[in-house]
């Protein structure tokens, strides 16, 4: 006992003089911060919650296998109900808690976060929505894309309209009607149909629909019977999703001929419209359904011990799956932080390097149980975007059935519109691209 006691005495007069201290983190398991800003009230509810969903619950599957690498999510709801202001407070609210990342889950948020989230180096990654030039990593270097950008996904929708009429080249003296919701989430793609029409040769008419979309009876009177379109690409948002159907229904246009932006893909889109919405096609980029492997052992592991985060008769949804992938997905990047940094809680500026360096290939996707539900994603520090693959499914009256394989975008044409934007940004901004991998 002599010993010990004096060994203790000794330790004490060590922390006093030379200022030891204990680990703070000694006896306690570590965990990482999440902060999930989703919104389960609203307008756009059903995105949200579906979403925010899926992507808790794969966080909480990963804390059932015993974390990642041994390290737990700890994951925070901050309700936004798809209002900017309020998901500027949520983000001012949970940066304190130092972050790794933070997913806007809107485009609006996203476009007020851009400068935040350079000041303090914390990486903002949109999936699927927000600017589509923040791609570029040599001028958006705290901000992701992936897996596909908004100007990628409608070079895949041209690409699949190809495909159902026999080839490019029969695009040539086709109308297609770009029916979009008026504001700046329905405008983006409009220079970029242009471009390609000159392209292809195919005609491309906008009509716009005034927000908030319920009523468009006048534009498809003009799409239908004045401009006669033969295709319409539906780039609309919540409800005003679901109009388009019953309006093209009423006045006999194919539904067979309408295409839609993935956040007009969902459930919740095309059921309120009931027989209306059969044989209607839209985009995405995850699969439905729940004939994973992975979704299996979610409901299994996770419904199971009663521990979901949203009513198991929506697992396996467009919205619940695509929120399974940004689980996946970010699980990853932490994983590929952790054989870099080591094995403990990820920074915001060790993630960025994780997020530039992502490599999920197709034998890791399905080692993950993820096979068919996304594409691969391999990032680098100038592109951000990381594939571009787009899956088009159709609406068959009762489920969602994918068509065909991942389709690529034109990755080429793509990269280019995307580095003149960016470097249009950039000089409005005074930023200085970067021409290595290191940040300054």
């Amino acid at each position: 006992m002599g010993r010990c006691k004096n060994a203790g005495v000794a330790f004490l007069l060590l922390i006093l003089v030379f200022g030891f201290t204990f680990p703070p983190n000694l006896g306690q398991a570590q965990e990482q911060y999440v902060p999930c800003l989703i919104y389960r009230t609203g307008p756009f509810a059903p995105g949200g919650s579906g979403t925010g969903s899926g992507w808790e619950d794969y966080m909480e599957l990963i804390n059932m296998k015993g974390g990642v690498n041994g390290i737990k999510y700890k994951y925070e709801e901050c309700e936004t109900a798809y209002d900017t202001a309020r998901g500027v407070e949520c983000y001012e609210r949970v940066k304190p808690k130092k972050p790794a990342y933070i997913h806007p889950f809107s485009t609006g948020i996203t476009y007020a976060l851009l400068d935040r989230s350079v000041r303090d180096k914390i990486p903002l990654v949109f999936m699927g929505y927000g600017r589509a030039d923040a791609s570029d990593g040599t001028v958006f270097p705290w901000a992701f894309t992936f897996p596909a950008n908004y100007w990628s996904q409608n070079t895949a929708k041209i690409k699949f309209i190809a495909q159902q009429i026999g080839g490019m080249d029969k695009l040539k003296g086709l109308k297609i009607a770009n029916l979009h919701i008026d504001i700046p989430y329905g405008q983006e793609t409009k220079p970029l149909l242009e471009k390609m029409s000159e392209m292809y040769g195919f005609e491309v008419r906008h009509f716009p629909v005034p927000w908030p979309g319920i009523d468009q009876k006048a534009q498809w009177m003009d799409i239908v019977r004045r401009y006669k379109a033969d295709w319409v690409i539906n780039r609309n948002w919540g409800v005003s999703c679901t109009v388009p159907l019953r309006e093209a229904a009423r006045l006999g246009f194919p539904r067979d001929r309408i295409v839609g932006v993935w956040w007009c893909g969902s459930e919740e889109d095309v059921m309120p419209a009931g027989p209306a919405a059969k044989g209607y096609y839209s985009a995405n980029f995850n699969g439905v359904g729940q004939d994973f492997p992975v979704i299996q052992e979610i409901i299994e592991k996770v419904y199971g011990a009663g521990k979901g985060n949203l009513s198991i008769t929506r697992v396996g949804t467009v919205f619940y799956n695509r929120g399974v992938v940004t689980g996946i997905v970010m699980d990853e990047a932490i994983r590929t932080a952790h054989k870099k940094f080591g094995v403990r809680p990820v920074t915001g500026e060790e993630m960025q390097w994780a997020l530039e360096n992502l490599n999920i290939t197709e034998e890791r996707i399905k080692e993950i149980g993820a096979e068919g539900i996304m594409p691969p994603i391999k990032t680098s520090w100038k592109d951000h975007e990381g594939g571009g693959w787009v899956r088009f499914q159709q609406w068959d009256g009762q489920k969602w059935v994918p068509v065909g394989a991942w389709v690529a975008p034109m990755r080429e044409f793509v990269r280019e519109e995307v580095e003149k934007s960016a470097a249009k940004y950039a000089k409005e901004k005074g930023i200085t691209p970067r021409t290595s991998e290191a940040l300054k």
